[in-house]
């Protein structure tokens, strides 16, 4: 707060006459220029549509006529002959088609002299006519740090304990410290609300509500549209295989969420065969850090007009800096870059745009991407660099195998015990986990359908009558394996 003044106070001493202050917050807008104008002597009025012209306990009176219209307000405020301060809150529905409006607005801003008054313009979103854009300043109060988080969960929590006679709300520091990292990027009042709501419930802080923390922040950014919320973020633990890519992740968790001095990591291209784990392992990155995943929808990026899917693009990847700290998932990232000369240029433009994101964006935002086909891909961004690491997920070996059967048979309640795990593993040679996954769905399917428990012999048949991507597809299948060998790391 005590910097916010200070700053906007330095914008007035700059002699602009015309502030615009876009916030959600408007309370804490409010607070903060009252503490400007006590501190500075100023006299302070606020307008509404709702109430007109009203003085804020100190400074001359506006006047006694009417000003609920803007144009009365702003007639007043221009002919005042005091350096006041004016707050003006939800201009911006009065602006469009209104020429007089408008030209008030530009006298306001051209005054000159340090006897006028200052006009400060508030809204949660405000887009100046370009003939008065010129003359206005914009500012924007500081979000809260992670300090000033910490002390708002635990005023939070002392709150909810006298209301509750005493009782404590429990928690670890661990969860804790998650949940001030995932309420960076909000205002003081947004993350006020979201840790209320987070206690209130039950009186505790767990792990369970890291989820809920992250939808109600991601509903409260309103990201709906390029950028999806994906709920179910896959525990690692049911992620099968892909070892070497546990331990790469394992190693540079607490260097993304800390920002230890050497560096946050960037991201990683996961690339192999279709049904091989890629898009679970992204899932699971999240679920294993505690981060809210994003996913990037490129059939929703793409539009018919000239630059707008590379705005798309670009307010797609500002919103994910709102909600960082998060992963950021681009499925099938070649459907989205693949090089071509048939789209007009737009999929270069929207690869020179990732590409610039992804040097000079500083926010803790971990991009996963994943790829089938890596021979469509530019070279520019498979480079060394791009992505701290290119992973191959290849099929499945024997163990791998096993251990996606006890996956998906538990997670459908059947005892894993009772099934010879290592003849299945050998029957499905060549099947990715996708595939055993449906393997064991078809055999539910026909256990139904003869009213008999699922056994050995029906999953056995429901492979036999399977053939696997691996033999449709053998030639791709050879030459990708071909193309990731000394290029990429094996991610098991």
């Amino acid at each position: 707060m005590k910097n916010d003044i200070h700053d906007l106070g330095l914008v007035l001493e700059s002699k602009v006459k015309l502030i615009v202050i876009e916030s959600w917050d408007e309370p804490r807008v409010l607070q903060t220029l009252t503490g400007l104008a006590v501190r500075r002597n100023l006299g302070l009025f606020l307008w509404s549509v709702t109430e007109g012209l009203q003085r804020l306990g100190f400074g001359s009176a506006a006047g006694e006529e009417p000003t609920h219209e803007p144009e009365a307000a702003l007639k007043l405020i221009k002919h005042d002959p005091q350096p006041n301060l004016y707050v003006l809150c939800d201009l911006h529905p009065f602006l469009e088609d209104n020429p007089k409006l408008v030209r008030l607005l530009k006298e306001i801003a051209m005054a000159e002299g340090a006897q006028r008054p200052t006009l400060v313009l508030v809204s949660h979103a405000l887009k100046l006519p370009p003939e008065v854009q010129r003359y206005a300043a914009r500012f924007d109060l500081a979000l809260p740090s992670e300090e000033e988080l910490l002390a708002i969960v635990r005023d939070e929590a002392t709150r909810w304990s006298e209301r509750n006679r005493g009782a404590r709300v429990r928690t670890d520091n661990r969860t804790l410290q998650q949940v001030v990292k995932n309420l960076r990027g909000m205002s003081h009042g947004e993350a006020r609300a979201l840790a209320r709501n987070l206690i209130c419930d039950d009186g505790a802080i767990t792990q369970e509500d890291l989820p809920e923390l992250n939808k109600a922040k991601f509903q409260l950014l309103d990201l709906e549209g390029v950028l999806s919320f994906e709920n179910d973020t896959a525990r690692f633990a049911e992620v099968g295989g892909l070892a070497a890519l546990k331990r790469w992740l394992a190693e540079r968790q607490d260097a993304f969420l800390d920002d230890s001095g050497i560096g946050r990591p960037k991201g990683m291209l996961l690339v192999g065969v279709q049904g091989g784990g890629k898009s679970l392992a992204a899932k699971a990155v999240a679920g294993l850090w505690g981060l809210p995943l994003l996913r990037l929808d490129f059939a929703c990026l793409y539009n018919k007009f000239f630059g707008e899917t590379e705005r798309n693009l670009r307010e797609a990847l500002k919103m994910a800096e709102q909600m960082a700290p998060c992963v950021l998932w681009m499925d099938e990232i070649e459907k989205g870059l693949a090089s071509g000369d048939q789209d007009g240029g737009v999929s270069q433009r929207v690869l020179g745009t990732l590409l610039t994101w992804m040097a000079e964006h500083k926010a803790p935002v971990f991009m996963v991407a994943t790829a089938n086909a890596i021979q469509r891909l530019p070279p520019e961004l498979v480079r060394k660099g791009r992505f701290d690491e290119l992973f191959f997920v290849d099929l499945p070996d024997a163990g791998v195998r096993e251990d996606i059967f006890r996956i998906h048979l538990q997670r459908r309640e059947l005892e894993p015990a009772t099934f010879d795990l290592a003849a299945l593993a050998a029957a499905s040679n060549g099947f990715s986990g996708a595939e055993i996954e449906q393997a064991v769905v078809s055999a539910l399917y026909a256990a139904q359908a003869r009213q008999q428990a699922v056994d050995q012999s029906l999953l056995l048949n429901s492979l036999q009558s399977t053939s696997p991507l691996s033999v449709v597809m053998a030639e791709d299948l050879a030459a990708l394996r071909t193309w990731a060998n000394g290029r990429t790391v094996p991610a098991d």
